[in-house]
């Protein structure tokens, strides 16, 4: 009997425990482009990852090495303008390539792949602090959030959109001459809301087209990510 009652416990205990460590996947943001001789090993690692269930690894082309002679026709300004307001936060003075942020805090250059797999498998333990649920109904996008771990801040929730993969033939600049694959290649990186970091909160949007869906619940201010969620 005794021991009955303590599996019994056991299973409450575990049931009465919304979220543990490692429930949602790590967010693996790679900063690249096609006119760096140095990105292409980074590349393939980022290919690697997007077959991980764990992880959602994203591909975010800048454009500040476009003068070398090959424009990068994935790249934005705005994902530029992110990777600078994430070494402003770090405090670092410049930008480069390949770099890989995990989770919205942790640097590492994007092809040293122990480095990139060990920032991973650190944040694959953290414990959820949030309960973040997206749906699709046709062109309609659902999100319910619900804080599991005590406020965690002000947070933007943002809804990103990604080609799964491409491959470039490069004619000119520093990989002239190869062809690349490139994998989860982001197309589209905007606001959705914002939540004051506790409470509930559902919302609604309108999104077209098939491409995958990645909605993020990251810190005000590029802290680090909360919370991901990842719709095929």
């Amino acid at each position: 009997m005794r021991l009955f009652l303590v599996s019994l416990l056991s299973a409450f205990l575990s049931l009465a425990t919304p979220s543990v460590a490692g429930d949602q996947p790590v967010v693996v943001e790679l900063f690249t482009s096609q006119g760096c001789s140095s990105c292409p090993p980074a590349d393939a690692l980022l290919t690697r990852l997007s077959k991980r269930k764990d992880v959602i690894a994203l591909a975010l082309h800048v454009d500040y090495w476009d003068y070398l002679g090959w424009p990068d026709h994935f790249a934005l300004k705005a994902f530029s303008q992110r990777q600078r307001s994430y070494a402003k936060v770090a405090h670092k003075r410049t930008v480069y390539t390949p770099q890989v942020i995990v989770q919205g805090i942790s640097h590492a250059v994007g092809n040293r792949v122990n480095d990139v797999d060990s920032l991973i498998r650190q944040h694959s333990k953290r414990a959820d602090m949030v309960d973040l649920e997206v749906s699709r109904y046709g062109d309609s996008l659902k999100l319910s959030l619900k804080e599991v771990g005590g406020s965690v801040g002000p947070s933007v929730i943002y809804l990103v959109r990604y080609k799964p993969q491409k491959t470039v033939k490069i004619r000119a600049g520093e990989n002239a001459g190869r062809e690349i694959l490139y994998s989860n290649i982001v197309t589209q990186w905007k606001t959705w809301a914002i939540w004051p970091g506790h409470g509930d909160l559902a919302a609604v949007t309108t999104i077209s087209g098939s491409d995958p869906v990645v909605v993020i619940v990251q810190s005000e201010g590029y802290g680090p990510i909360i919370a991901a969620y990842h719709l095929r």
